[in-house]
């Protein structure tokens, strides 16, 4: 998932990570820059001086109300933000053997494929900042543990009140939320895409099942290359749009639905055949710190300036709003036994196609 360095933004598998500055510079959190403000920055100037005359501040002020309640209307408005039929459905503890597994193997496809995303974001990067901070979500997803509280020089995981031996399994619930993946130390066990596929062992489903496009259905890939095409893509405005819809989709409660439901699955399970619920329980706490701040990191980056298409912009948070309310409808449908919704777009076949093509660039990279 995409996440800020004040705990107050990103997009995280989504989820979404934190944004983290090394441990040895971390400012107060007030003045952190989130993963708004760095996308941004990668437009133009720092946020943090002057781009504009005051006369235009005072402009981009004036115009804010009516763009924020467009923004309301749109963003939080959007059906899978206000209600999403699936989650709200597992909360209850009725899912099957079968269901549940569906679950896992979907989500273990979007979280695998969530990597491409955020590979894609690090490498269209507008800024060497911009570029450390995709860096820091992209670390802690395959497994670097945050370094918190200064612990840099430990030669294990620094984790909250437990110290693992290398090899050893960690527990998500265990894991530092925040802190930098500089000087934190590596762990294959530490991996998102582990504590999934540990989730899926526990329910029958191998390694081999799990985690590639070819497990995927229609609409879970459909979401996962529109947030290769629009999270990760090289224009400033599109990525910033689909990181500020994917943040508000994060913090709308989703993942305490789906921590909900699979307390309630185990309570029905023998305790030898419970499932690990590390993974959503950590990215449940994720959100918590970070749920309420995206208007105000909005409202900065706006009055500087960086929002110049406020109708593009929306249009772009609606876009991948929709391609998430896609992967939702498709495990919904999956599990009523009715047909998958077809998307309308192919984000794949887009992305080929407007492949860069052309004259080749200046010897020596030009002026």
């Amino acid at each position: 998932s995409v996440q800020s360095a004040s705990g107050a933004g990103r997009f995280r598998p989504p989820t979404l990570r934190p944004w983290r500055r090394s441990a040895a510079a971390v400012p107060p959190a007030a003045e952190m820059p989130s993963a708004l403000l760095l996308l941004a920055a990668a437009q133009g100037a720092s946020l943090h001086r002057p781009t504009s005359s005051a006369a235009t501040l005072r402009t981009f002020e004036t115009r804010w109300p009516a763009f924020v309640s467009r923004v309301e209307d749109r963003v939080l408005g959007h059906p899978v933000v206000r209600s999403n039929k699936y989650t709200q459905w597992f909360a209850k503890g009725e899912a099957t053997d079968a269901e549940a597994r569906d679950l896992v193997i979907q989500f273990s496809v979007f979280s695998n494929l969530f990597l491409e995303a955020q590979l894609a974001k690090v490498i269209n990067a507008g800024s060497l900042e911009e570029m450390r901070e995709g860096k820091e979500i992209l670390a802690n997803e395959i497994g670097v543990v945050f370094n918190h509280n200064g612990r840099s020089k430990t030669p294990v995981a620094a984790v909250r009140g437990h110290v693992a031996a290398p090899g050893e399994a960690i527990d998500p619930e265990l894991v530092a939320l925040e802190g930098s993946v500089e000087g934190g130390v590596f762990h294959f066990k530490a991996g998102h895409y582990e504590w999934l596929l540990d989730i899926g062992e526990s329910l029958g489903v191998g390694f081999h099942a799990m985690g590639t496009r070819r497990h995927g259905c229609s609409s879970t890939l459909h979401f996962c290359d529109a947030l290769k095409a629009l999270y990760g893509s090289p224009d400033p405005e599109t990525a910033l749009a689909a990181s500020f819809a994917v943040e508000n989709w994060a913090a709308a409660g989703f993942w305490d639905e789906l921590v909900t439901g699979w307390k309630a699955f185990n309570a029905k399970r023998p305790r030898g055949q419970r499932v690990p619920v590390g993974f959503w329980t950590h990215h449940a706490a994720l959100e918590a710190q970070h749920a309420g701040h995206t208007m105000d990191e909005l409202r900065e980056v706006y009055c500087a300036g960086r929002v110049t298409d406020e109708d593009g912009f929306l249009d772009h948070c609606d876009e991948i709003l929709d391609a998430i309310g896609v992967f939702w409808d498709g495990l919904d449908a999956r599990r009523r036994g009715v047909p998958v919704p077809k998307p309308s777009m192919d984000y794949l076949a887009m992305a080929h196609a407007t492949l860069p093509g052309g004259a080749e660039p200046p010897l020596g990279g030009g002026a």
